[in-house]
């Protein structure tokens, strides 16, 4: 009769245990990695990502840990030429460590793609239809259940073309800096006015491509006041790298009167990142391989800021 080594089974429960706290720990730690949660769909993105460091802690420590202990504490002895054990195979522990990552796996990729799904980021897939186009679909994350419903909802028309971003408020006023009030339901119209460009907000966890001849409609909901930035995430260009702009979000009583205000001044041409390192560069003396694409001059709207974006970089 086999007899159960008490000893053996409180190590490997106690290593276990050592494995599930530190897996915890870590997977709480994993959301101050990333930007501050900006929006309410981040929520969604950062809870994947806690339990995704979480699960790959218990993982790696796990492995490391074993590894370790064998290299130091299970070595050979000097001079020792003889043969190991002979340990035969064991189905039962071999179903469990088949079934057990097949089933992890499988819910990952679920769990995954059900974010992706509530979030409905649209891409450039619909247009692959050659022969049978698809009509482009609105990206419309699912609102959570920490917003409340019947928010108001802002719309904002978005331009994007190499290299600069244009924001069209109603009334027809026009900035090269996002404004948005903050726990509203915000509607971009996305539109290139070129090639592809895509909209990504890291604060927000947020990225929608831009597409030529395509409005896309593109919801989300900002519940964090503070200053972010806005980055071009597709290769767009030479000076794709220097199409970012600031994004504002503030309460609705300032955003009420940073509105009124852009609505009462004349439109100027705003500082153009793309554009002044273009002018730097057309001064100087270079072999260029090859040509590039001249930016477009510089907006001219009503909100002009004369200098580059000054949010924090991620």
């Amino acid at each position: 009769m086999r007899t159960i080594n008490i000893r053996a089974v409180l190590t490997i429960s106690l290593f276990v245990a050592f494995l599930t706290i530190a897996s915890f720990w870590v997977a709480g730690q994993a959301p101050s990695w990333l930007p501050p949660q900006a929006s309410a769909e981040s929520k969604l993105y950062d809870e994947l990502f806690s339990i995704l460091s979480g699960i790959g802690t218990f993982i790696l420590l796990g492995i490391t840990l074993v590894l370790l202990y064998a290299v130091l504490f299970q070595r050979a002895a000097k001079y020792d030429d003889g043969d190991g054990p002979s340990i035969e195979g064991n189905t039962a522990i071999e179903i469990i460590w088949t079934l057990v990552p097949l089933g992890l796996v499988i819910w990952i990729a679920t769990y995954s793609y059900q974010i992706y799904d509530t979030m409905a980021i649209r891409g450039p897939v619909e247009l692959v239809h050659l022969h049978n186009p698809i009509e482009m679909k609105s990206a419309l994350a699912v609102p959570l259940d920490e917003v409340k419903p019947q928010l108001p909802t802002e719309e904002i028309d978005v331009t994007a073309k190499q290299w600069a971003w244009v924001f069209r408020y109603p009334e027809n006023v026009t900035s090269t800096e996002l404004h948005l009030p903050v726990d509203h339901r915000i509607r971009l119209a996305l539109h290139s006015d070129d090639v592809l460009h895509g909209f990504y907000v890291p604060a927000f966890r947020l990225k929608q491509d831009v597409i030529p001849n395509k409005t896309i409609d593109f919801e989300f909901t900002p519940i964090r006041i503070g200053k972010y930035r806005l980055r071009d995430s597709l290769y767009s260009g030479t000076y794709f790298a220097a199409n970012q702009a600031d994004v504002v979000v503030e309460s609705a009583e300032d955003y009420d009167r940073w509105l009124a205000n852009a609505a009462k001044q004349t439109p100027t041409p705003a500082f153009n990142p793309a554009s002044a390192e273009y002018n730097r560069a057309s001064e100087k003396t270079l072999v260029r391989g090859w040509k590039s694409v001249p930016p477009a001059p510089p907006p001219v709207v009503n909100f002009a800021p004369k200098q580059e974006p000054s949010s924090p970089p991620a």
